[in-house]
């Protein structure tokens, strides 16, 4: 939930409002809100070669610069005991790529809630990753944002088929009070 993404699609913008209450409602439970970054990566032939080398570039800073909070979407509120990390790779849970995985071991983390964008993109990237690693993973089905409503809902299908469930926020924020 960067800007490059957020700004320029009204369907990320309003996701906004269900992320930031599932972050204030899982901090109320005890759990850990991780914000996940695009790092800027170096420059590949492959990349120039798919996308050409104007987009390729604009990809490859669309996380910004500068320190990570600051490149977060302006309306979210990082507290002190979130993580924040960087990915190099569409996934956060990639091996090599995000420092995601071994932090929320560290805190004993088991289940993942998947928000963000783009839906069909990197937060899929993610869900698959995770489950493969051996997370639960939930897909927040209000709480992603991609650019058509049938790319989105291809991924919540293919997610609850094969790789976690897949639930509004409301449901979601039942489960913290349960």
């Amino acid at each position: 939930m960067v800007p490059f993404f957020v700004s320029q699609n009204p369907y990320c913008r309003g996701i906004v409002p269900n992320i930031s209450r599932l972050a204030d409602s899982l901090r109320a439970a005890g759990g850990t809100v991780a914000w996940v970054l695009p790092a800027a990566v170096e420059r590949t032939a492959v990349g120039d070669e798919f996308f050409g080398p104007e987009i390729a570039e604009l990809f490859r800073t669309s996380g910004g610069t500068g320190p990570l909070a600051d490149r977060l979407w302006q309306d979210f509120l990082v507290h002190r005991e979130d993580l924040l990390v960087e990915k190099s790779a569409p996934s956060a849970f990639f091996p090599g790529r995000c420092r995601l995985p071994e932090l929320l071991e560290q805190r004993d983390v088991d289940t993942v809630l998947i928000t963000g964008t783009v839906t069909n993109v990197c937060c899929e990237s993610s869900a698959r990753d995770a489950s493969t690693l051996g997370f639960r993973v939930i897909m927040v089905a209000d709480a992603n944002a991609a650019g058509r409503d049938q790319d989105h809902n291809a991924t919540l299908h293919t997610v609850y088929r094969t790789f976690g469930d897949v639930r509004p926020t409301l449901d979601v924020l039942d489960l913290f009070k349960g």
